[in-house]
């Protein structure tokens, strides 16, 4: 129950095993720094195992520990698991009745024994300065309401803020449950919720096994399971085993795994629910393997799904000319922040192969639809949504008038909105994606590609002009606030921006810093700039709007 660095933590008092029996009671462990991170992604996947209500038991991890003389414990390996579940723990006692407060209390504080003249003490100890701030707010019963009301000066320290910050979190989460789902939580925390110790007698022996449990070898990946059950029912045919590992040989293993996703969302077109391990074989493997199918799961399955995916990866579908506009567009589509469009494309490239005409219609549509998200800002469950609703429609066969895959009045006048907006304070890959389609739109015909690995956005007029430039005479403070940071002030260039040469003046910047004997890529959204004699608010907005102009045609927005 701590959170802490990978550093040595002593934990000095009580770990109390409660039932998992894993842990002896009677330990106490003592922490070093706590480097506290948001508990959230934990928690929701016990508020998923809650939900399932089964049997088998939740699983944390690992701890490695080292012994010592007085009963107590150094963390070596697991501190943050300890002090998340001390949160926890405190967070439950906090919000429950009387009596389950009472039994919630002794996971935290080993209450004592008062005839026996024993203090009660904490099961988990943090490092000294933060000691006193963890028992006061956390460990003692009745201190988290308070510890929430700690302002940042009240808080000595990032450790101290961010042990407050997550118990706000998971109080803000756990006050709105009912009794009943809250002690339902507080079961399953303390009799189906496991941790697996190693302990030694010295320190270096623990972080040898920590090292050897943290770098020796890879996990074994739901794609090792899938395999097994597949090419283990092959074994008469053992170029299956091949086919399967050159296609992960291809992809490498962590796109393998994001492959066996995509196929989970293209076959049974629902977002993901549960992990990949229950899902796949419930939504689309035990199809093929119950009937004794494997080859033609490889086959019919794998095989294409992973030909088409490495096609996303390499933006190559074909060598020939008429593939170009494919290829292009996988390579934009490869481009933009998320990768939620992908299951529709593969569906597309696996289903529609040799259709040229149709993978350039769908391919266009599905870039103009994930750059529209992109520059409004579209967040993660619609967006994935509305691709899913592309998939099906197209299973369906709709094709590509599907109302699905196009862009509803409302969506193509906020993206115009967005283009004439301060692109530069977007995500810097949104705003980067933007400059190169609009740098795209500028070459066209010109034959000019780019193969640099470095890429960055410029202003021609300074974000932060000094006293008495150029900048601020041509400039009133207005203009400069609304015109900084839009398309009609920015230009792409192949290295990194030097502050010093951003506040130059119009003449001694462009010849020093945007034309290409300066060293400078030709791009051919900045090879414009140094054609302008001067840059004022007026040469701005006339090439804010013919940009603007551009990209609404290109994506057409009106």
């Amino acid at each position: 129950r701590r959170y802490a660095s990978r550093r040595k933590c002593f934990l000095a008092r009580d770990f109390y095993d409660f039932d998992t029996r894993i842990i002896p009671s009677r330990k106490h462990f003592r922490c070093s720094k706590p480097r506290i991170n948001s508990p959230r992604h934990e928690s929701t996947r016990l508020e998923e195992a809650l939900d399932r209500g089964e049997a088998e038991p939740y699983f944390l991890g690992s701890l490695v520990l080292v012994r010592r003389a007085d009963s107590t414990f150094e963390v070596i390996d697991g501190q943050q698991r300890l002090t998340t579940l001390t949160i926890l723990f405190a967070v439950l006692r906090d919000l429950a009745d009387e009596e389950i407060a009472a039994e919630l209390s002794e996971l935290v504080l080993e209450p004592g024994k008062r005839l026996a003249g024993i203090a009660a003490k904490p099961r988990l100890a943090l490092r000294a300065q933060d000691a006193q701030f963890f028992r006061k707010h956390v460990q003692v019963p009745g201190g988290i309401d308070a510890l929430m009301e700690v302002t940042d000066a009240g808080a000595a320290n990032e450790s101290q803020r961010a042990i407050r910050n997550n118990a706000a979190a998971l109080h803000r989460r756990l006050q709105d449950w009912d009794e009943e789902r809250r002690n339902r939580l507080g079961a399953l925390l303390t009799t189906k919720t496991f941790l697996v110790v190693v302990s030694t007698g010295d320190l270096s022996s623990a972080y040898r096994i920590f090292s050897v449990m943290n770098a020796r070898g890879l996990d074994l990946a739901p794609t090792d399971i899938f395999k097994s059950k597949v090419i283990g029912e092959l074994k008469e045919r053992p170029e299956y085993a091949k086919r399967w590992e050159d296609a992960e040989e291809a992809l490498g293993s962590e796109a393998f795994t994001d492959l066996f996703r995509d196929i989970r969302t293209v076959e049974s077109g629902e977002r993901a629910r549960l992990e990949l391990l229950k899902e796949f074989p419930a939504q689309v493997l035990n199809a093929y393997t119950e009937n004794h199918r494997e080859a033609a799961f490889v086959d019919e399955i794998l095989l294409p799904y992973a030909k088409a995916f490495e096609s996303t990866i390499t933006s190559i579908v074909s060598g020939s000319l008429p593939w170009a506009s494919i290829n292009q567009s996988l390579a934009r589509l490869a481009l933009i922040d998320n990768k939620d469009w992908r299951p529709a494309a593969l569906w597309a490239l696996v289903h529609h192969p040799d259709d040229v005409d149709f993978l350039t219609g769908f391919l266009t549509r599905l870039e103009r639809l994930a750059a529209s998200f992109l520059l409004r800002g579209e967040y993660s469950t619609p967006r994935i949504a509305r691709y899913l609703d592309v998939l099906r429609a197209l299973k369906a066969g709709e094709g590509l008038d599907a109302p699905a895959l196009d862009l509803t009045p409302e969506e193509r006048a906020l993206t115009v909105d967005a283009l004439n907006g301060e692109i530069y304070q977007l995500q810097s890959r949104r705003a980067r994606y933007v400059m190169l389609r609009l740098d795209e739109i500028l070459a066209r015909g010109s034959g000019v590609t780019y193969a640099h690995g470095l890429i960055t956005l410029e202003h021609v007029l300074p974000q932060n002009p000094p006293e008495g430039s150029e900048w601020r005479a041509k400039f009133s403070d207005e203009e400069r606030a609304f015109w900084t940071h839009r398309l009609g002030n920015l230009l792409l260039l192949n290295r990194r921006k030097n502050s010093q040469a951003s506040n130059l003046a119009f003449a001694t910047k462009k010849s020093s810093y945007f034309k290409p004997e300066a060293g400078i890529a030709p791009f051919a959204v900045t090879v414009q700039v140094p054609n302008h004699d001067e840059w004022t608010p007026e040469v701005v907005e006339r090439r804010q709007r013919e940009n603007v102009a551009l990209l609404t045609d290109e994506w057409k927005l009106n």
